[in-house]
This record gives structure tokens, sequence and C-alpha cells, in this order.
């Protein structure tokens, strides 16, 4: 009830608000909710190993003095080929495209520990970045924290960027050859985030003001070496501004305004993101009170949190075919929350594999769910599973 209140009444004003939403795109699996959940500092969205945990887009709302950060996690952009084999909702291909033709900036979220993707942008998300060129993007390298050889970082945004960034052609040059006559005439900001084992190193900005100077930089073994290389930016041949092109032999996108590097599962470098994104705010009334976090309702928030435990205990598609039917939601004498909730499977094989040996799986499901549960809601919250074959 009080979630609804908040999501109908008019929201509070500040003085002078600030507002900013944000589309967060990229391929399935790359991060993209664990990183709005980190945003957030709750988790509100489902995340797992599995692709396509996100259905539907769903926003989250940060609101911090006089800014309010709104943030659509979409799902994954995929092809409709992709969308019919895990037999997807058709929101599962439109959603993505919604969001950022509403959105002031888009964050392109790649994956660099998946070595069959990192190397360029998919084909659905160049087409989407191609369709609205007007709006600034933003590349978000995640889950730095597992790759082992920093040095590959270097190339991926060579690749991914096509080697410009803001305007300005990027390079990564020997220091020996550096030339420091050459000049930027706005900043370009590099993000790194590293892992524990290389904590004394702490994270940078390269800054091109006017001079090039030389950045910090990585070594093959993964350490960072002044003296090796350094990236340096000169001014980019061509207009600045980008409009569709012809994307069949294009690998990344030469429009991005700023690119950070960070481990979203770890929270590594996400609060320099997020300072970023509040400074991009721009004059405008806020779209939600400032005691809200989600515009999902909480029943939404409790399908999705299941769901995201059936996506990780149960194999490979058989998941994807569960209905969820919530059967009671009520406040016990305590204030505690009793959920009962049927999981529906088109066959009994399924339900034998979720519920699991001595009803293990089913029981673990409930427990880890309850919990992230009572995380989210801030209250005593019982869970009760029961499976049942599609009649």
């Amino acid at each position: 009830e009080e979630q609804d209140r908040l999501l109908r009444h008019q929201p509070d004003q500040p003085q002078n608000p600030k507002v900013l939403r944000i589309a967060i795109i990229g391929a399935p699996n790359a991060g993209k909710s664990t990183l709005s959940n980190q945003l957030l500092g709750r988790k509100v969205f489902p995340v797992s190993q599995k692709v396509h945990t996100t259905r539907c887009k769903a926003r989250g709302v940060v609101t911090y003095e006089d800014t309010q950060l709104i943030i659509l996690d979409t799902p994954g952009l995929t092809s409709p080929f992709k969308a019919k084999r895990h037999k997807l909702d058709e929101a599962m291909l439109t959603d993505p495209w919604d969001s950022v033709k509403h959105a002031d900036l888009v964050l392109v979220l790649v994956d660099v520990s998946d070595h069959w993707t990192r190397n360029c942008l998919s084909k659905e998300v160049l087409k989407c970045l191609s369709r609205f060129p007007q709006i600034p993007s933003v590349l978000v390298l995640n889950k730095v924290d597992l790759l082992k050889k920093k040095f590959i970082l270097l190339e991926l945004i060579t690749e991914l960027t096509e080697g410009i960034v803001n305007g300005k052609k990027l390079e990564v040059r020997s220091a020996f050859k550096h030339n420091s006559s050459s000049s930027a005439k706005s900043p370009l900001q590099i993000t790194q985030a590293f892992p524990p084992e290389n904590s004394a190193h702490e994270p940078r900005c390269l800054q091109e003001t006017g001079q090039a100077q030389e950045g910090s930089s990585l070594d093959s073994n993964g350490d960072m070496r002044a003296s090796e290389s350094s990236l340096v930016t000169e001014e980019a041949q061509g207009p600045k501004r980008c409009g569709p092109r012809d994307l069949k032999n294009m690998k990344g996108w030469p429009c991005f305004q700023e690119i950070f590097m960070l481990a979203a599962l770890r929270g590594e470098e996400v609060d320099t993101l997020k300072r970023y994104l509040l400074m991009q705010a721009k004059p405008g009334p806020w779209e939600f009170h400032s005691g809200v976090l989600t515009s999902q309702s909480p029943q939404e928030i409790c399908d999705n949190i299941i769901r995201e435990k059936i996506l990780e205990y149960l194999p490979l598609e058989v998941p994807y075919g569960v209905i969820q039917v919530t059967e009671m939601w009520e406040e016990g004498p305590s204030g505690e929350l009793l959920i009962m909730q049927n999981l529906v499977v088109p066959r009994k094989s399924h339900m034998m594999m979720l519920i699991g040996k001595g009803g293990k799986v089913i029981s673990r499901i409930a427990q880890e769910a309850g919990q992230d549960l009572m995380n989210v809601f801030l209250c005593d919250v019982h869970l009760k599973l029961k499976v049942e074959v599609k009649s």
C-alpha cells in the first residue's frame, strides 16, 4: 500500500530539481542488473548466471540531494531467433529500444571476461546506438577483475571505440615515442579498476586537458607501468556527430563520450560511475517521490527474485517454462509477510527436478529467495513454494 501510494501521488520536489534518465543496454548476461543494483544500493533486480534473467524493463530510482537518477534496467538486446528459442515475450525485443528512446544517457555494458564476445559490440547494440545517435553514450567495461592480463583492456578500448572517444582519436603508444605536443581540447576520462592483488595501485583517471600527458597503463603481467605505454588522444578525422552508419563491417562505436572500467559484482569503481552520472543530470522535475527505490510493485520484485533462484538451480532451458502464480500475500500478526506461490511446470520430469531429491532443491530456492526478500522489504518473510504440473 505504501509503495502504491508513493507511485500514485505527485513526487516531492526540491528547490532546483535535476534529473537524468539512464538506459543500460548490452548483450544478455553482461551484468546490467548487477550494476543497477549496485547503483541503487539494494538488490531489487534479479541476477543469475543464465541469460535473459531480466524479462521486461524496470526502473530503479536513485535520489541524492537535489538530483534523481532514473535507471532503466532492460532485457539483454537479443535477436528474434534467440527470443524464439528461449520462448521470450515480444517485450524482450522491444523494451530495450523503448528504454533508449526515452533516455538522456545510454550506458553500453560489455563483459570483458567473455573472450568470445568482448572484442566487438553485438549487432543489436550497434543497431540501437545507430538508431538514436543523438543520445549521448558511455562505454562501461565490466568484470575487469576477472582479467589476468590487463593489457587486453587497451586493445578492447581501441576496438570497441574504433579508436575514437569524445570526438578525439585514441592511441596506445610507447612512452619512448610519446609526443608531448599532441593536444586535446576536451577531457577524456578512463576509470580503471583492478583486483585486490593490485590494490597498491590506486585506480586512476587518464585526462587530456590541453596537453597530452603520460597516463597509467598495463603491462602483459597485469601490473601498471606508466613508463611503458600510454593512452593519448588526437583530433579525430571527420565529423564528431555520429549519424546512422553502415553496420555490416562495424565492430565498435566511435561516438562514446567516456569510458569506465569496473567490477559491478564487487562494487569496484561503481561510485566513480555514480558520481559521473549525478554530474550529467539536467534541470527538470523529479518523476518519482524521494522514497521510491523502484517502479516495480512488491509482488513483481517477489516474482523476479524467486525466478532468479529457479534459473540458478534448474538446468538448461527448463526454468524458462515455469509459470509463477501467487496464491497468498498477507501480513502476519507480528508484521511479517506471508507469501505462498505455486510454480507450474509443463512436464512431470521438470517437477521432479524442481523439487529435487528429498525436496532439497525447492527448499533451497525458498530459503534463499526468502532471505533476499527480507533484505529488500526490511521485514520478516515466510515464503512457501508449491510445485505442480500444468493440467
